[in-house]
């Protein structure tokens, strides 16, 4: 029998769980197709928040193993019980997911378990474990994601040779761990482990880490990082591997000069994949760009195939959580008529080493090459107050802004509750705010977010500064 439906979404992680409820909400009948038991995707289940829980318990750990005494906290005996710290993550984990369901559930979405293919343009039919099951559509979403890339040269075995996944179950502290990709995912783990006790080397084939960030933030994260204990090898390439049970070297090619690691883990974070192969998408003619596999959607998220629209990592955009959860509701909401009003120059990255990095819009390399006029104020939080107050006075604020207009271009911070200020930043920007109206609003004092706001009186000033006629 045919279940009749307004919309199915194929994927219940942010994008797909996000556009369901959001659906239902605007009076779709709804049902949201997941393979796994477990609702909430890559996101929840072995990326964004277990690797957050074990940041935060490593944090903990590190907090009290060198920085309490610093704050007259002696404690003796500080001991690591990492299956303790993995029994608490496993839980966070099964909370979260667990409310994603009863979300669903609350708001009448119908949850199928099982593997879909789309058979046409509003006919998905979805294998379960009791046979399959057909449902007929007027509209398809696709959130199916993506997976991590691996490389030829070093294939993942899942025990000396790990993905993002694994990275997060070792069952003990690594003696040392070779990260390769210096992007968030490979700098958080790192982070991680290192903390935990672990030799640490990232490897980069490019100069800089994280290569898209502005190139100040990129400079002062691989110091801060570096003056932890974090090693690091940037120009360097991974050529072959010898991998054994209990060991892993690596060949290198570090700046044209051969070389080699020998580690007792590897994790390999260069990046992900969307997973554009599947279900079905090219059988119905789902356009897909050949060269970055992402699937081709216009404005309003609809692919090439009328009444079948797609989100998060399967379009083109950065490939981060809260952009799926936006272009989720933004889909369904254009399945009824609202346009989207969607941007990825206003889409926010964090990156949650210690300290916090955070950006929205352009860097200054970028602008640079466009050949855009710009000036930037730069507020380092060893001048903040309350940055003295926590013991967390490393990083910066940086402010860029329009030369002209003084409209604001980007902003960049890398220091304490970096993620969470950079709401204030994506307000702004929203906004089509002043560097001048970021500097006189005021701020609460002492806090980290007035870092913030002197950065932007610094750019107010210096584009002052430069309007002035030479006497």
């Amino acid at each position: 029998m045919t279940q009749r439906y307004d919309l199915v979404v194929i994927g219940g992680g942010p994008a797909g769980y996000t556009a369901a409820v959001r659906a239902s909400r605007l009076g779709m009948k709804t049902a949201c197709i997941e393979r796994s038991s477990r609702l909430g995707g890559v996101c929840l289940n072995v990326g964004c928040i277990p690797s957050k829980a074990l940041l935060d318990s490593s944090e903990i750990y590190e907090l009290a193993r060198l920085r309490m005494k610093t704050h007259g906290v002696l404690a003796k005996e500080i001991q690591l019980d990492l299956a303790e710290a993995m029994k608490r993550k496993e839980a966070v984990v099964a909370e979260l997911t667990g409310q994603v369901r009863r979300l669903l559930e609350s708001n009448r979405v119908d949850i199928v378990q099982g593997d879909a293919r789309l058979i046409s343009a509003n006919h998905v039919e979805v294998s379960t474990e009791s046979g399959a099951v057909s449902l007929e559509a007027g509209f398809v979403l696709l959130a199916i994601g993506s997976r991590p890339i691996e490389l030829s040269q070093l294939p993942i075995d899942g025990k000396t040779v790990v993905d993002s996944t694994g990275a997060l179950s070792f069952d003990a502290v690594p003696k040392h761990l070779a990260v390769i990709g210096a992007g968030a995912i490979g700098l958080e783990l790192g982070s991680v482990w290192r903390r935990y006790g672990a030799e640490v080397t990232v490897i980069e084939m490019l100069p800089q880490v994280v290569p898209n960030l502005d190139g100040q933030i990129s400079r002062t994260l691989k110091r801060i990082l570096s003056k932890q204990g974090m090693q690091f090898l940037l120009k360097t390439k991974v050529l072959s591997a010898d991998v054994r049970p209990e060991e892993v070297t690596l060949h290198l090619d570090e700046e044209g000069r051969p070389g080699s690691l020998t580690v007792d883990k590897v994790l390999v974070a260069v990046g992900r994949i969307p997973n554009t192969d599947g279900p079905g998408l090219s059988e119905i003619g789902v356009q897909i760009d050949p060269k970055t596999r992402r699937i081709v959607a216009d404005s309003r998220l609809q692919t090439s195939v009328k009444g079948v629209f797609a989100a998060g990592d399967l379009v083109p955009g950065p490939m981060l959580a809260h952009k799926a959860m936006a272009e989720g509701i933004a889909a369904v909401e254009a399945m009824t008529g609202i346009e989207p009003d969607l941007s990825d120059d206003l889409i926010p990255s964090v990156i949650y080493t210690d300290p916090e990095v955070a950006s929205v819009g352009h860097s200054e390399e970028w602008l640079k090459n466009q050949g855009i006029a710009y000036i930037s104020g730069v507020f380092p939080y060893g001048g903040n107050g309350r940055a003295w107050c926590a013991g967390e006075t490393d990083g910066l604020a940086k402010v860029i802004a329009h030369a002209k207009t003084d409209r604001l271009l980007g902003i960049h911070l890398i220091g304490p509750r970096a993620s969470d200020i950079i709401a204030e930043c994506v307000m702004a920007m929203r906004m089509g705010a002043s560097a001048e109206e970021l500097a006189s609003t005021v701020h609460a004092h002492p806090t980290f977010s007035e870092a913030l706001m002197e950065a932007a009186g610094i750019a107010g000033a210096t584009r002052k500064a430069k309007a002035q006629p030479k006497s």
